[in-house]
């Protein structure tokens, strides 16, 4: 038996590749988007009343890790990419199904958009449906997970002079946190955990209209070298 589904909206997102995006929603506040609903839930009456929730569960497609043969064991970065585990004990992105949920701030209610922060969402994902985070019931304290007991650790990041004085001046222009965006989403330390990698090696993204990079001057330090328009 098989279903069918249609996005309701695309997000647009300060994520233009996969690298470096946060691991989880809520790891970099600082990392933010715009829901863009489309017709028929672009009218005023569907997010008639979301005004009063300060978050909100999406459920997504992770439109581009999208597979015709389900994987029952995947390798969750988590635990370095060196050990298996059953495909539903963990959040990665190869789904059965290809659907993705993420918990985000609401920070605006706009007919037909909604804007968005916290996000771990690529840049054109689409969105399945928009459910209010209910905190009664959705906060759970005695809540358990041994694979992911903690948020990961976070590593220094510092600055290039130059890295930093570009970036300073492309949130001017963007008027966007993009120093904040930087430093959150970097200090999670976002290269393939079985990598060691030399001073001389060189890493890379793309954030808003952007290319980042920067390098490891030693295991365990960021250093951001340029900020510069793609």
């Amino acid at each position: 038996m098989s279903y069918s589904v249609t996005p309701v909206g695309f997000v647009r997102s300060c994520f233009k590749e996969k690298f470096a995006i946060p691991r989880q929603p809520q790891l970099a506040p600082a990392a933010r988007g715009v829901l863009e609903l489309v017709a028929p839930f672009d009218q005023p009456q569907a997010i008639e009343g979301l005004e009063q929730v300060s978050h909100v569960w999406l459920l997504f497609l992770f439109h581009q890790a999208l597979e015709s043969q389900p994987r029952l064991k995947v390798r969750p970065p988590r635990l370095g990419g060196n050990q298996s585990v059953g495909v539903f004990a963990t959040r990665s992105t190869h789904r059965p199904n290809g659907i993705g949920q993420s918990v985000v701030k609401l920070e605006k209610v706009e007919p037909g958009r909604l804007w968005l922060s916290g996000i771990d969402l690529l840049d054109g994902t689409p969105v399945l449906d928009i459910k209010p985070y209910v905190p009664y019931a959705d906060c759970v304290p005695t809540a358990v997970n041994q694979i992911a007991a903690a948020a990961p650790i976070l590593i220094p990041v510092t600055w290039c002079d130059e890295a930093l004085s570009a970036a300073h001046t492309h949130t001017l222009r963007l008027q966007e946190p993009l120093v904040a965006l930087i430093e959150q989403c970097l200090a999670q330390d976002p290269r393939p955990a079985y990598q060691q990698p030399t001073p001389e090696r060189r890493y890379g993204t793309r954030l808003w209209d952007l290319d980042v990079r920067w390098h490891y001057p030693q295991p365990g330090q960021i250093c951001v070298l340029e900020v510069q328009p793609t």
